[in-house]
């Protein structure tokens, strides 16, 4: 099924209103880049939450990379400090001390404000329902827990994009793990169970879309602060997955929600059923993906990315 005709008014929009909810995290770090170099996204604010680093971190990061990228018209809200549930688990290895590989960081100020749950809750609540999209890409502790402090903002959601589990794929984390879930297994069973449209880019996805030295050497070519960065970001990614895992290329996991909501014709996906995994400790975290339904289901499973043309997105946005 190319792009998502099954969900109800997900056709694209000219604007997209925006929440992006992150763990800043290396590739987190791509996709706010991505998206504030896009015009059509109105950034509403940006969340963070513990998760591939502290939540001080996670913070901070996302306040550095709004820096680098000029944008200092966009809000970042700091969020939940742990999972709702499981011991906190971080993944340093992956994304350098600092949560930003070797990225210089610029000094920048902390920022008193609202808790990011709060931020959620009133935003959705303030706007007319069916107007706010809300990308994931950390763990989804901040949205589960505004989905029971409030959950009149289910309905008012238009679209949930995330980055999160595996099927095919297996786990990235543990043997049938993604982290995202892994990192609060009990956050994601309320935001799949909860009625919301959810469109899912677990690793089957994620792993489609590779960081080349070619398409990094075209994104460092533009030359601007934000492109350099991008591409400091992505090299420091390939060297990692060089090192610790098979020598691959780097898997882009969490620009591919923003990449959808740009240009959901890069993608292709499916309606499926999904649990998650939340009681045995041998697959905590592990996403049950079921494509035969008895029933329409407000989940989409991605099954495609062109990789080559979500590159060629982030080049075009950096580029202007």
């Amino acid at each position: 099924m190319r792009g998502q005709p099954a969900l109800a008014d997900n056709a694209p929009v000219s604007n997209l209103s925006l929440i992006i909810d992150c763990d800043p995290g290396v590739d987190d770090g791509v996709a706010l880049l991505l998206a504030f170099a896009s015009p059509r996204i109105e950034l509403l604010g940006i969340t963070t939450v513990a998760g591939n680093v502290s939540a001080a971190l996670t913070a901070r990061n996302a306040r550095v990379i709004r820096q680098i990228a000029g944008r200092p018209d966009v809000p970042v809200f700091a969020g939940c400090a742990r999972p709702m549930v499981r011991v906190p688990i971080e993944a340093g290895h992956f994304h350098g001390e600092s949560g930003l590989g070797d990225l210089a960081l610029p000094k920048v100020a902390d920022e008193p404000g609202p808790h990011a749950v709060d931020f959620m809750v009133r935003t959705l609540m303030d706007r007319p329902p069916g107007t706010v999209d809300l990308a994931v890409t950390g763990p989804f502790t901040n949205l589960a827990m505004a989905m029971i402090l409030e959950p009149a903002i289910i309905p008012r959601l238009r679209r949930v994009v995330v980055m999160g589990g595996a099927r095919t794929e297996g786990g990235n984390i543990t043997a049938s793990a993604e982290y995202n879930i892994f990192a609060d297994p009990h956050a994601a069973h309320v935001v799949f169970s909860s009625g919301a449209q959810v469109i899912v880019h677990g690793l089957d996805a994620t792993h489609q879309v590779r960081a080349t030295e070619a398409r990094i050497a075209a994104i460092e070519a533009i030359g601007t602060g934000p492109a350099k960065a991008c591409a400091t970001l992505l090299r420091f990614s390939r060297h990692i997955e060089h090192k610790i895992v098979r020598g691959l290329d780097a898997p882009l996991h969490d620009p591919c929600p923003i990449a959808w909501l740009l240009k959901p014709e890069l993608f292709d996906t499916v309606p499926c059923a999904l649990m998650v995994e939340t009681a045995s400790p041998l697959t905590l975290g592990h996403t049950a993906v079921e494509f035969r339904l008895s029933e329409p289901s407000p989940i989409q499973w991605v099954t495609r990315a062109d990789g080559q043309g979500v590159f060629d997105l982030i080049t075009e946005a950096l580029s202007r």
